[in-house]
Protein backbone atom coordinates (compact mmCIF):
# COMPACT_ATOMS: atom_id res chain seq x y z
CA UNK A 1 0.00 0.00 0.00
CA UNK A 2 1.14 3.62 -0.93
CA UNK A 3 1.67 6.09 2.02
CA UNK A 4 -0.90 7.99 2.55
CA UNK A 5 0.91 11.72 1.40
CA UNK A 6 1.43 9.97 -1.97
CA UNK A 7 -2.86 9.25 -1.44
CA UNK A 8 -3.72 12.83 -0.76
CA UNK A 9 -1.30 13.70 -3.31
CA UNK A 10 -3.19 11.45 -5.60
CA UNK A 11 -6.72 12.85 -4.82
CA UNK A 12 -5.33 16.38 -5.26
CA UNK A 13 -4.33 15.53 -8.83
CA UNK A 14 -7.65 14.52 -9.21
CA UNK A 15 -9.46 18.11 -8.20
CA UNK A 16 -10.50 16.44 -4.70
CA UNK A 17 -8.63 19.85 -3.10
CA UNK A 18 -11.07 21.85 -5.38
CA UNK A 19 -14.65 20.43 -5.18
CA UNK A 20 -16.79 22.16 -2.52
CA UNK A 21 -18.33 19.66 0.66
CA UNK A 22 -19.70 20.60 3.66
CA UNK A 23 -16.38 21.30 6.35
CA UNK A 24 -14.65 22.93 3.44
CA UNK A 25 -13.08 20.06 0.22
CA UNK A 26 -13.91 16.78 -0.59
CA UNK A 27 -10.10 16.63 0.45
CA UNK A 28 -10.62 18.21 4.03
CA UNK A 29 -13.85 15.55 4.50
CA UNK A 30 -11.62 12.67 2.98
CA UNK A 31 -8.83 13.18 5.65
CA UNK A 32 -11.12 14.14 8.25
CA UNK A 33 -13.47 10.51 7.79
CA UNK A 34 -10.18 8.55 7.81
CA UNK A 35 -8.89 10.44 11.13
CA UNK A 36 -12.32 9.75 12.53
CA UNK A 37 -11.57 5.78 11.98
CA UNK A 38 -8.13 5.55 12.90
CA UNK A 39 -9.55 7.11 16.24
CA UNK A 40 -12.54 4.28 16.37
CA UNK A 41 -9.26 2.26 15.76
CA UNK A 42 -10.43 0.59 12.35
CA UNK A 43 -7.51 -1.55 10.38
CA UNK A 44 -5.39 0.74 7.92
CA UNK A 45 -7.05 -0.56 5.16
CA UNK A 46 -10.12 0.61 6.69
CA UNK A 47 -8.95 3.71 7.10
CA UNK A 48 -7.41 4.01 3.63
CA UNK A 49 -10.79 3.38 2.12
CA UNK A 50 -12.18 6.26 4.59
CA UNK A 51 -9.75 8.45 2.64
CA UNK A 52 -10.75 7.24 -0.57
CA UNK A 53 -14.27 6.59 0.02
CA UNK A 54 -15.76 9.04 -2.27
CA UNK A 55 -13.08 8.66 -5.07
CA UNK A 56 -15.85 6.83 -7.66
CA UNK A 57 -18.81 9.39 -6.35
CA UNK A 58 -21.31 8.05 -4.16
CA UNK A 59 -25.06 7.82 -3.59
CA UNK A 60 -25.12 10.59 -1.52
CA UNK A 61 -22.25 12.92 -3.81
CA UNK A 62 -22.22 12.56 -7.23
CA UNK A 63 -19.21 14.21 -8.55
CA UNK A 64 -15.93 11.65 -9.39
CA UNK A 65 -12.46 11.71 -9.27
CA UNK A 66 -12.27 8.28 -11.11
CA UNK A 67 -14.35 6.37 -13.35
CA UNK A 68 -14.89 2.95 -12.17
CA UNK A 69 -12.81 1.72 -15.48
CA UNK A 70 -9.89 2.88 -13.25
CA UNK A 71 -10.45 0.67 -10.58
CA UNK A 72 -6.95 -1.44 -11.40
CA UNK A 73 -5.52 2.65 -11.14
CA UNK A 74 -6.73 2.77 -7.36
CA UNK A 75 -6.02 -0.90 -6.10
CA UNK A 76 -2.75 -0.21 -7.26
CA UNK A 77 -2.16 2.66 -5.05
CA UNK A 78 -4.26 1.69 -2.03
CA UNK A 79 -4.42 -2.23 -2.23
CA UNK A 80 -7.25 -3.81 -3.90
CA UNK A 81 -8.54 -4.82 -0.39
CA UNK A 82 -9.23 -0.94 0.12
CA UNK A 83 -10.00 -0.64 -3.78
CA UNK A 84 -13.01 -2.88 -2.94
CA UNK A 85 -14.27 -1.18 0.02
CA UNK A 86 -13.92 2.34 -1.86
CA UNK A 87 -16.04 0.45 -4.83
CA UNK A 88 -18.78 -1.20 -1.94
CA UNK A 89 -19.03 2.33 -0.65
CA UNK A 90 -19.44 3.79 -4.08
CA UNK A 91 -21.83 1.28 -5.56
CA UNK A 92 -24.13 1.19 -2.83
CA UNK A 93 -28.09 1.69 -3.80
CA UNK A 94 -28.74 3.05 -0.10
CA UNK A 95 -32.52 3.32 -0.81
CA UNK A 96 -32.14 -0.37 -1.04
CA UNK A 97 -29.65 -1.35 1.12
CA UNK A 98 -30.02 0.39 4.18
CA UNK A 99 -33.05 -0.62 5.16
CA UNK A 100 -32.32 -4.42 5.07
CA UNK A 101 -29.17 -3.40 7.47
CA UNK A 102 -30.37 -4.17 10.85
CA UNK A 103 -33.10 -6.48 9.35
CA UNK A 104 -31.89 -9.31 6.99
CA UNK A 105 -28.63 -11.17 7.53
CA UNK A 106 -26.59 -12.14 5.47
CA UNK A 107 -27.01 -8.49 4.46
CA UNK A 108 -27.80 -8.51 0.23
CA UNK A 109 -26.38 -5.14 -1.45
CA UNK A 110 -27.74 -3.79 -4.76
CA UNK A 111 -24.90 -2.12 -6.95
CA UNK A 112 -26.45 1.70 -7.56
CA UNK A 113 -24.58 1.56 -11.18
CA UNK A 114 -26.13 -1.79 -12.16
CA UNK A 115 -28.65 -2.88 -10.41
CA UNK A 116 -27.09 -6.60 -9.51
CA UNK A 117 -27.62 -8.20 -5.85
CA UNK A 118 -24.93 -9.42 -3.88
CA UNK A 119 -24.24 -10.93 -0.16
CA UNK A 120 -20.35 -9.08 0.53
CA UNK A 121 -18.61 -11.18 3.47
CA UNK A 122 -19.43 -9.95 6.58
CA UNK A 123 -15.87 -7.96 7.52
CA UNK A 124 -16.79 -5.76 4.39
CA UNK A 125 -19.83 -4.60 5.65
CA UNK A 126 -18.33 -3.94 8.68
CA UNK A 127 -16.10 -2.11 7.12
CA UNK A 128 -18.93 -0.74 5.12
CA UNK A 129 -20.56 0.60 8.38
CA UNK A 130 -17.70 1.79 9.97
CA UNK A 131 -17.19 4.06 6.77
CA UNK A 132 -21.03 5.25 6.63
CA UNK A 133 -20.65 6.28 10.03
CA UNK A 134 -17.74 7.98 9.85
CA UNK A 135 -18.90 9.58 6.82
CA UNK A 136 -22.02 10.70 8.11
CA UNK A 137 -21.20 11.90 11.00
CA UNK A 138 -18.31 14.18 9.54
CA UNK A 139 -20.88 15.78 7.23
CA UNK A 140 -23.65 16.25 9.76
CA UNK A 141 -21.18 17.81 11.91
CA UNK A 142 -20.26 20.55 9.26
CA UNK A 143 -24.02 21.24 7.83
CA UNK A 144 -26.39 21.68 10.29
CA UNK A 145 -29.48 21.25 7.57
CA UNK A 146 -28.12 18.24 6.42
CA UNK A 147 -28.41 17.10 10.34
CA UNK A 148 -31.50 18.22 11.09
CA UNK A 149 -32.78 16.69 7.43
CA UNK A 150 -31.36 13.45 7.94
CA UNK A 151 -30.26 13.36 11.77
CA UNK A 152 -33.24 10.90 12.33
CA UNK A 153 -32.98 8.68 9.80
CA UNK A 154 -29.33 8.11 10.20
CA UNK A 155 -29.77 7.19 14.22
CA UNK A 156 -32.30 4.97 13.47
CA UNK A 157 -29.95 3.10 10.45
CA UNK A 158 -26.90 3.26 12.87
CA UNK A 159 -29.09 1.71 15.89
CA UNK A 160 -30.51 -1.36 14.05
CA UNK A 161 -26.94 -1.63 12.76
CA UNK A 162 -24.88 -1.13 16.35
CA UNK A 163 -23.81 -5.02 16.85
CA UNK A 164 -22.14 -4.42 13.46
CA UNK A 165 -20.13 -1.13 14.35
CA UNK A 166 -17.17 -1.08 16.89
CA UNK A 167 -17.80 0.60 20.04
CA UNK A 168 -15.78 3.32 19.18
CA UNK A 169 -18.28 3.86 16.13
CA UNK A 170 -21.36 3.20 18.51
CA UNK A 171 -20.36 5.52 21.20
CA UNK A 172 -19.63 8.50 18.78
CA UNK A 173 -22.87 7.65 16.63
CA UNK A 174 -24.94 8.18 19.94
CA UNK A 175 -23.11 10.77 21.25
CA UNK A 176 -23.86 12.97 17.68
CA UNK A 177 -27.03 11.40 16.56
CA UNK A 178 -28.50 10.51 19.84
CA UNK A 179 -30.44 13.61 20.06
CA UNK A 180 -32.59 12.27 17.38
CA UNK A 181 -33.93 9.35 18.93
CA UNK A 182 -36.95 9.75 19.15
CA UNK A 183 -37.42 11.39 14.82
CA UNK A 184 -37.35 14.89 16.62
Amino acid sequence: MTAWPDIEDFLRSRGADRMPHPGGTLLQHLRRVAQLLGEWGADPTVQVAGLCHAAYGTDGFAQTLLDVTERPVLAQLIGERAEALVHLYASCDREVVYPRLGSERPIRFRNRCTGQEHTPPEPDVRAFLEITAANELDVLMHNTDLAQRYGPSLHRLFARSYDLLSAAARDACEHHLGRYANGA
